[in-house]
């Protein structure tokens, strides 16, 4: 009974529903029918649609056959630069560099199609064919085993070898190849195989390959270099495509390609950024390579049965079993006086929406060190404008002083004051951001231009958002750049902002190339990579030029902690440190540097006579300060004189006190430092001491030059000197 009520409900159920909802059902349906025709009936005219066919018509106005996805592509790129406009033109320029290479490689395309069309012709196809034999023996000349070709030869006993023409080719150039090669492996003991190919894509000419080593002579790679120079030339596609196209019509008939030596490997696997292959034997450490979809990379393992290498770009277009090839030089970034004022990345691009770079010179990224005979003791003292370090741990030129301390403690902001100190001084400033955000990026090189920095600074951006390969290789081409200013006779101001984050990116990299963490899951070449770097540094001797580069890299602790791995590994490297303390930085004292934990092992010998004479007793008074400063928090009674220390000490710490981009001469630090030392200012109260200090400086200049001439000079004041200057204090201020 149970049985037959359910059967009976189920069918009440379902006359109701196809009573009440059998129009939505069925409106539902012929709808979703009719969509399916509308999609078939679209694929049945596409599939009738003619592709589009290359003619002349493509050259005679840029991009034919792509206008309406350029078209498309340029409205949307004028709706986003009209929304990223109060940003700044740092993304407008990125918007721009993708359309336009995108044009080019269209452009290319075109010329390498109409280039084989031209091939394919008489009487261009029989002049080809006929310099074959004459291509042969031109290779066959140039011929020789590696020493990756002979280790082979060692574990295999046996070299392939393979000869690739655009057509096919004579029996007898075939036979000839296979005797020369035959015999130069028989001079060693080995054996070869040889394979012979046909590849249209060649265009004409043939490619010979023993081993690794590739010998060219296709027209297509000639096509290959007139792309790199294209690439890297102030020309429009428009005139490239034109001078290419004239220049291959022209001179078809007596075309010779040139032979061009290269080693080409093979993609194993590819992942996270790092790019393991195998072949390219004779490869180094720090070499870069290539690869089919145009990306680049650089070796940074080598081991005996693959290659690791980082890739810069984007590594989702490389794909396993691809070719990658030797390109044959070590990784540079491009250096000179082009540079200033502009923001590059990791590799030398520009960034920063002032349009294309192009320079002449290019520095290996990685180089060593100045030997020691080459560098002069630090003696010249290099300006930061911040009294607190100038008097206290006082920076020289040659110098490598850490700037060490909490997040959001104002190490930046001291970097950048420095900087901004140094205009008018002939120093060249490099500011080197390592995973920072753009928008902080952004904010410095503002910063920057409106204090007039930027003419004679150079920012290079490994942003947040970029790679970790290109957050390792940053500092290095910043130093790069800083060695041909320093070799050329010039002193250089460099920052590293941050080398935490440097670390960070270095043990990505190694985890990924399966190297063995340490202390902290680091690798331990750690300590190595943070030294090589930082020893680059240097005040070279005056037969060397005499130039220097001062680093002031920046390391991040965690609540304080100096002693972790990183932090007393730069400590170890560098000349002194300066440490900026969270919690006189939340009381107010800017720069917050805690004078105890601060040092400068350079000392007097980076000062001037004038500021080491008025700062002598400086850091005594002010650890006196500090100490009895934590001894009266106890709650205990203060006689006079420990209150009149506490004063004294109070009124300097104030004066020591500074504003951020407010960077003072020097000889305005030296006379603030005596006038607070030696009394003057014991009226005044706390409050009011960036009235005095501004008052101070103001009434000198206006009523006592010649003394401003003495202090300007940065010489040591004598006694009548002293004299006369404490007479001007008195006159100013009562001296209580």
């Amino acid at each position: 009974m149970a049985i037959e009520y359910v059967i009976i409900n189920f069918l009440i159920l379902a006359g109701i529903i196809v009573l009440f909802c059998r129009k939505t059902i069925v409106r539902l349906f012929r709808d979703r029918r009719q969509n399916i025709l509308r999609q078939l009936e679209q694929a049945e005219q596409w599939e009738k649609m003619e592709p589009p066919t290359l003619s002349e018509a493509h050259f005679d106005q840029p991009a034919v056959g792509y206008q309406e996805e350029i078209a498309a592509e340029q409205a949307i790129a004028q709706t986003k630069l009209e929304q990223i406009h109060a940003f700044g033109h740092r993304e407008c320029n990125e918007i721009h560099r993708i359309m336009v290479e995108k044009t080019k490689r269209q452009f290319f395309a075109q010329i390498k199609q109409a280039v084989a069309d031209v091939f394919l012709t008489e009487p261009y196809h029989t002049k080809i064919r006929e310099k074959e034999a004459a291509l042969v023996d031109k290779i066959l000349s140039m011929i020789h085993l590696t020493p990756g070709d002979m280790a082979y030869l060692k574990r295999h006993n046996v070299l392939y070898v393979t000869l690739t023409s655009a057509f096919e080719l004579d029996p007898a150039l075939v036979q000839k190849v296979d005797e020369a090669t035959t015999q130069l492996l028989n001079t060693v003991g080995g054996k070869t195989s040889l394979w012979v190919l046909q590849d249209p894509a060649f265009i004409g000419g043939l490619r010979l390959r023993i081993g690794d080593t590739v010998y060219d002579g296709t027209v297509s790679e000639q096509l290959y270099h007139y792309e790199q120079s294209i690439n890297n030339q102030p020309v429009t596609p428009e005139e490239a495509a034109t001078e290419v196209l004239a220049e291959f019509s022209q001179k078809a008939a007596e075309f010779t390609p040139m032979i061009r030596v290269y080693q080409l490997g093979r993609v194993m696997q590819i992942s996270d950024g790092i790019c393991w292959m195998d072949g390219l034997a004779d490869i180094m450490y720090g070499e870069v390579v290539e690869f089919e979809c145009g990306e680049s990379g650089m070796v940074l393992d080598i081991q005996p049965d693959r290659i690791g290498c980082v890739v810069f770009g984007e590594y989702e277009n490389i794909e396993s079993g691809s070719r990658v090839r030797r390109v044959g030089r070590i990784a540079a970034v491009p250096v000179g006086n082009s540079l200033l004022g502009r923001v590059v990345d990791a590799v030398g691009n520009p960034v920063d929406g002032d349009g294309p770079l192009y320079v002449d010179e290019t520095r290996p990224i990685e180089c060593g060190a100045p030997a020691i005979l080459n560098r002069s003791p630090v003696s010249r003292p290099l300006h930061t404008g911040l009294k607190a370090i100038d008097a206290l741990v006082p920076i020289g030129r040659g110098q490598r002083e850490l700037i060490i301390g909490d997040r959001q403690t104002g190490k930046t902001a001291i970097a950048i004051d420095a900087i901004i100190n140094q205009k008018g001084k002939n120093t060249v400033c490099i500011y080197v951001a390592i995973g920072q955000k753009e928008t902080s990026i952004a904010e410095v090189r503002e910063r920057l231009v409106q204090h007039g920095a930027m003419d004679y600074t150079i920012i290079v951006a490994a942003n947040a958002s970029g790679s970790a390969a290109t957050q390792y290789i940053a500092p290095f081409s910043g130093t790069a750049m800083a060695e041909h200013f320093m070799y050329a006779g010039q002193d250089v101001l460099i920052i590293y902002d941050d080398l935490s984050k440097h670390a960070v990116a270095y043990r990505e990299l190694s985890l990924l190339l399966h190297r063995p963490s340490g202390r902290e899951a680091y690798p331990g070449d750690i300590f190595y990579l943070h030294s090589r770097l930082l020893e680059r540094s240097a005040q070279l001797s005056p037969e060397c030029g005499g130039g220097s580069i001062t680093a002031l890299p920046i390391i991040e602790t965690l609540a304080g902690d100096i002693s972790a791995y990183i932090p007393t590994n730069v400590i170890s490297i560098t000349d002194g440190q300066i440490f900026l303390e969270s919690e006189l930085f939340h009381e107010g004292q800017r720069p917050a540097i805690n004078v105890g934990l601060s040092v400068s092992r350079v000392g007097g010998a980076a000062q001037t006579k004038l500021m080491k004479q008025m700062a002598s007793s400086l850091r005594t008074k002010l650890a006196q300060y500090r100490e009895l400063s934590d001894f009266t928090q106890l709650g205990s009674e203060i006689d006079e004189v420990t209150k009149k220390a506490l004063d004294d000490g109070a009124r300097l710490m104030e004066a020591l006190k500074q504003g951020r981009y407010q960077p003072l001469a020097d000889w305005k630090q030296a006379l603030l430092l005596f006038a607070v030392s030696e009394g003057y200012a014991k009226s005044v109260e706390l409050t009011e001491m960036p009235l005095f200090e501004k008052e101070l400086y103001a009434r000198f200049e206006q009523e006592y030059p010649s003394l401003v001439a003495i202090l300007r000079s940065g010489k040591k004041v004598e006694v009548d000197g002293l004299n006369d200057l404490r007479a001007a204090l008195s006159a100013l201020f009562v001296r209580n």
